[in-house]
């Protein structure tokens, strides 16, 4: 990740992520970093937690999947018996939704199983999840005012960062001087 500070917004939108403020103690959301994949006062939110993956591999979990060295990402908790994903391959793969800057997210699976299957995709351009974030009208709106999470930018490279458990850290040293307490606060006040 660069050094330059990120930048701060009042209102979600897709391409902008939440980040979790220290002392928010929900299993998923516990220091956790939100994509917005799409987002509307009528409809709600939906996005994918980005720094928290697990300890299984895709082809461990999805019956004939080729064998990879893809990781799985917790993504949330609404639907965890689906498998969402986001790649860079644009319209190599139909069907794909542009989230921002080249960023997509889902579209045809079995074309992309086709390209990972011929070795033209690496873990660079693909991260899968179980499950996703969503949030009904006016829920992510509430959380906000609560002061829950922080809306900011991220860049494609962050978003796919290989140290995604780092992720959540970076975010907040990123946001500057007036956050820096939040990287260090323990994840655990009690044990301080």
């Amino acid at each position: 990740m660069n050094s330059n500070k990120l930048k701060t917004y009042n209102n979600p939108a897709p391409g902008r992520i939440l980040i979790s403020e220290p002392s928010l103690k929900d299993f998923y959301f516990s220091r956790s970093v939100v994509l917005l994949a799409e987002h509307t006062t009528e409809e709600g939110a939906q996005g994918l937690i980005i720094n928290k993956p697990l300890n299984i591999k895709l082809n461990e979990i999805v019956k004939d999947f080729p064998k990879t060295d893809f990781p799985v990402f917790l993504g949330g908790p609404v639907h965890p018996d689906r498998l969402f994903y986001l790649h860079t391959l644009g319209e190599r793969i139909p069907g794909s939704e542009l989230i921002y800057d080249n960023l997509y997210w889902g579209g045809d699976i079995q074309k992309l199983i086709d390209l990972i299957e011929l070795k033209l995709v690496n873990t660079e351009q693909v991260r899968f999840f179980i499950g996703y974030s969503g949030w009904s009208p006016n829920q992510l709106e509430n959380e906000l005012s609560q002061k829950s999470w922080i809306i900011s930018n991220a860049t494609k490279s962050s978003i796919m960062e290989s140290e995604p458990e780092k992720l959540w850290s970076n975010m907040i040293r990123l946001l500057g001087n007036d956050y820096a307490i939040w990287a260090n606060y323990p994840a655990d006040p009690i044990l301080n």
